[in-house]
């Protein structure tokens, strides 16, 4: 299968241009800007893509590619398309000038098209797209012409027809440039020469063999379902890949919503019938360990820990009548992975996820089958495998649940408040029809009181903040716009219906620079 790697210089970007060349039909992988040479050769690939990046390329310790690396990709004219970051670091690698530019460009801009014979194929002579430098090309070697233009930017874009190797200062992977698909999609098929042949289907296929590959004849695989959109997937996928020497764990941790866990066996038990499902009331320990906490990375981590505490317990119990249990399933996608570690030396780390903060010596191996994925190809994924439509379109949850919904330490009373607070949101949106509009909708409980009025009393009581959220993976995301009426709709009932909240507020920040949870 023809692949494009995308060479990550630690741009937050990086990941979802991988996304984008999937979209078009051809499979993409992140790979370090510091990929082993051997490793390059035995991938083979079609066309490579440089990131952006928060590091200006004459800077002593920018990321750089190995000399033998590039010189290998020139010497066998592999097409290089180079992003921002990406954009200037061809240049300089060939020992021309990038320099720091008095007026910077940030946000929407408008390109002027020069030659629109290649990468612009197609496009018109003005197009927007999205900019975010402070540097500029200042010179190019011999050979290279400029493609397009900005106001302020006079080498917008470049080419080199005979090194097939192009750059563009802007991000055409994110929506915010339009028809930045277009310029993809002139790069993988018509300098490339990519062929479209990553689908889903095949994905599936090549998953399960993959899996009893791992897994073998006989072992057991332990897989903690959540009920959620990620764990009931990868669920779906390993119980037809092994069927049932799968075992899955549902573990209550006293941070799901309300009634979750009676919806959840209910799904499993009754409407997929899953052979085996165990169901796990730890509450108890996990409010404990958390009583006090207050830092949300000590928090993940707590979780993380009982988490598999919790799972090795189970599992110990179930050897005695199961033997060749050896296999933890984590339904863990990109995103997840994107947040919770830096995917290169220069990337810069935002949070961990409980799912990945195992204890060094934790007993089982870990299967992530989902991990190169995003939530809509999970998502499609999950219908083709037969999971019912309500579940595939659940909003995403996190996994530490509750507990970074709730800002501060965590107690039992601030959850049942958040839990019927966040079910009355959901029963609202549900209700305007914009359930399956929005990416997510959520409560936050803030432990913060303030003075209110209800009837002939004064209250003194929490605050609770509303965050809802439109995106399309959750690399990005603006808060959504909603009438006025639904809002006041919503904050009244909460106000009204649940005790210890008299204040409801709106969440109008996007993604980024906030993030979408706010711990």
């Amino acid at each position: 299968m023809d692949e494009i790697l995308v060479f990550d210089f630690g741009g937050q970007y990086c990941h979802l241009i991988a996304r984008r060349i999937r979209d078009l039909g051809v499979f993409a992988e992140i790979v370090p800007f510091n990929i082993n040479i051997d490793l390059l050769k035995k991938k083979n690939p079609k066309g490579i893509i440089f990131s952006g990046g928060p590091s200006s390329v004459y800077e002593a310790d920018s990321p750089r590619v190995k000399d033998e690396i590039f010189q290998f990709i020139l010497k066998e004219k592999i097409p290089i398309l180079g992003i921002c970051y990406g954009h200037h670091l061809i240049i300089h690698q060939l020992g021309k000038k990038i320099e720091p530019h008095d007026n910077k460009e940030y946000g929407r801009t408008e390109l002027t098209i020069i030659n629109s014979k290649t990468l612009f194929n197609s496009l018109t002579t003005n197009e927007i797209v999205w900019m975010s430098h402070g540097d500029q090309v200042v010179t190019m070697p011999e050979g290279f012409e400029v493609l397009a233009k900005t106001g302020t930017c006079p080498i917008a874009a470049y080419g080199n027809k005979n090194l097939k190797l192009y750059g563009v200062q802007f991000h055409p992977e994110v929506v915010h440039t339009p028809r930045g698909n277009i310029i993809l999609e002139n790069f993988i098929s018509n300098i490339a020469k990519a062929k479209k042949e990553w689908k889903l289907g095949d994905w599936i296929d090549h998953s399960i063999e993959e899996i009893r590959k791992t897994v073998g004849d006989n072992e057991r695989v332990i897989l903690g379902l959540s009920g959620g959109v990620d764990s009931s997937v990868a669920a779906a996928l390993l119980n037809r890949a092994i069927g049932n020497r799968l075992h899955c764990i549902f573990v209550n941790n006293g941070l799901l919503r309300k009634n979750e866990e009676k919806q959840v066996q209910q799904v499993f038990q009754e409407e997929l019938g899953f052979q085996y499902f165990h169901y796990v009331d730890a509450e108890d320990v996990f409010l404990k360990r958390l009583e006090k906490i207050e830092e949300p990375e000590e928090k993940r981590k707590i979780i993380g820990h009982t988490f598999i505490e919790v799972f090795e317990n189970k599992t110990k119990e179930l050897e005695h009548k199961f033997p060749n249990i050896h296999y933890l399933a984590q339904g863990t996608i990109y995103p997840d992975r994107i947040e919770s570690s830096a995917p290169s030396k220069s990337a810069a780390k935002i949070k961990s996820h409980h799912n990945l903060t195992l204890p060094e010596d934790m007993k089982l191996r870990v299967i992530e089958p989902l991990k190169d994925l995003y939530k809509d190809e999970v998502r499609k994924i999950g219908l083709k495998l037969g999971l019912p439509k309500r579940m595939i379109t659940r909003h995403p949850f996190p996994g530490p649940g509750l507990a970074v919904r709730i800002l501060g330490a965590i107690t039992k009373e601030h959850l049942d408040i958040l839990r019927e607070a966040d079910c009355i949101l959901l029963e609202e949106i549900r209700k305007a029809g914009l359930y399956d509009e929005v990416w997510q909708a959520f409560c936050v409980f803030l432990p913060l009181k303030t003075v209110g009025i209800m009837g002939d009393y004064r209250t003194y009581e929490y605050l609770c903040a509303i965050r809802i959220v439109e995106s399309l993976d959750a690399m990005t995301a603006n808060f959504a716009k909603l009438e006025w009426n639904v809002l006041e709709h919503i904050s009244t009932r909460i106000i009204n219906e649940v005790k210890g909240i008299n204040r409801v507020v709106y969440d109008i920040s996007n993604k980024p620079p906030s993030t979408i949870e706010f711990e």
